[in-house]
This record gives structure tokens, C-alpha cells and sequence, in this order.
């Protein structure tokens, strides 16, 4: 799709991208590049189950080997404690929390992991220069943290810091372009097997685009009333008759 330059050159657009996506020439002279704050917790998330993986390999005793057996006792229970790791602290379960607080006790290298996502997650929630300040102590912490996934999150967090902290200043974000996309996706594996792309077009707005056609045969909720003497005597009703 062509992008048209806007007719006043003092307008001036936004343009919100993942880390180590380039922006298009088409783009650079007109747009402000801002790195979405969903994508950047998402290399948390990613740096954060990398550090997991890690844990449960060395659990299992396959680090260092070609092959390894199959998970038992604390090989097993960390990778039951996946989601726990995952999902934000007010969306976790009874049983999430306990695997959460047994990981305290167990493992504290991958605790502090996982309080390093949290905290960059509390920095987009916070106004510019709280979140300014915020970010620069958890860039601090993540460098000294010893844990090589968020070393190398924080280089690059480091790198980009400027358009990140645009981003929040302007409050864009990506996340339901995203959602958006992921139900697309979906309803491209269920159109498989359909002759013309019209109908996943046609799936795609009647669940995403608020297109809802009125089917034949079928009352719309503002549709006609039926008479009330007509409703009486289906229901089985009979309605008193005045007195003369």
C-alpha cells in the first residue's frame, strides 16, 4: 500500500515497531519511531523462560549432554511452573501462587528473573518520569544481575531507550493489532480448504469487524411487535373483561 505524505508538513505521525524491526524508507521521513511497550515485555517474557529452560535443563542433568532422561521431581515441577512464571501476579491462580512461592524457596537465580520481567512490566504503567526514572534503575539492576538473557535484554533496551520512553510518553502500543492478528490466524486454519479468499475475508469481518447482516427469517431485536392480543392468546392468557 502507498504512503501518500500528509498535506501539511507540520503533521507529523508516530510510528510504533518491535526492537530490531527497520523502519521502511517510506516511513523515515515521516513518522517518529516509537518501540511498542508489548513487544519489549515480550523479550522479558522470552529472556525469562530462557532462564527456566535453563534451570530445567540443569535439573534433569542434560546439560553438557547429547541426550537426556525424561523430567522427574524438580526437573518436573519446574516445568509445571511455566505459566506461573508467565502470567501477570493478579491473574494467577491458588495453585500458581504455590508454585510461584515454592520457586522463592528452590531456585531464587530464577525468582530474580522473574522479578526482573516484572519490574520492566510496572515501568509502562507509570507516567513519563516516574517511568524514566524507573527504567534507568531497572537498566542498572539488569546489568549487574548475572543472569546473561537479561544482560543482553538490557544492552538492547539501552540502545533503543529513547524511542522506548517516547512510546510511553504518547502512550502507544501494538497490543490489539496484535490480538487482532492472532485471531486472523486462527480463522485462517479454519478456512482451509475453502476455493477463493472471500470467505475468509467474509469470516474475518463477521467476527472482528462489528459487520453483522441480518440473516432471513431471523427477527431483529428492533424488529416488529406483535399485537398484545396476539401475545395474550399464545401465551394462554385471558385478559378480564370491563364490567358494562
Amino acid at each position: 500500500m502507498p504512503i501518500l505524505r500528509p498535506p501539511n508538513p507540520a503533521l507529523t505521525c508516530h510510528n510504533t515497531t518491535d526492537i530490531g524491526i527497520t523502519t521502511t524508507s517510506a516511513l523515515k521521513g515521516l513518522c517518529r519511531r516509537r518501540h511498542n511497550p508489548f513487544h519489549v515485555v515480550k523479550w522479558a517474557t522470552d529472556a525469562l523462560d530462557e532462564e527456566r529452560r535453563e534451570a530445567w535443563n540443569t535439573a534433569r542433568g542434560a546439560v553438557g549432554q547429547r541426550r537426556a532422561g525424561r523430567a522427574s521431581g524438580l526437573a518436573k515441577d519446574l516445568k509445571g511452573a511455566r505459566w506461573a512464571l508467565w502470567k501477570n501476579p493478579e491473574d494467577l491462580t491458588v495453585n500458581q501462587s504455590a508454585q510461584l512461592e515454592w520457586i522463592v524457596k528452590t531456585n531464587p537465580r530464577l525468582y530474580r528473573a522473574y522479578l526482573l520481567k516484572e519490574g520492566l512490566r510496572t515501568v509502562f504503567k507509570l507516567p513519563l518520569k516516574q517511568a524514566t526514572e524507573a527504567l534507568d534503575r531497572w537498566l542498572s539492576w539488569a546489568r549487574r544481575c548475572r543472569i546473561p538473557a537479561f544482560v543482553k535484554l538490557a544492552k538492547s533496551i539501552t540502545n533503543h531507550r529513547a524511542s522506548i520512553l517516547a512510546a510511553i510518553e504518547h502512550g502507544l502500543s501494538n497490543g490489539r493489532i496484535e490480538s487482532v492478528n492472532t485471531k486472523i490466524r486462527l480463522i485462517t486454519r479454519v478456512a482451509f480448504g475453502f476455493k477463493s479468499p472471500d470467505a475468509l475475508i467474509a469470516l474475518a469481518m463477521l467476527n472482528l469487524g462489528g459487520h453483522r447482516p441480518v440473516l432471513p427469517g431471523r427477527p431483529t431485536k428492533a424488529g416488529p411487535q406483535r399485537p398484545r392480543r396476539a401475545r395474550a392468546a399464545k401465551s394462554g392468557v385471558r385478559r378480564r373483561q370491563p364490567k358494562e
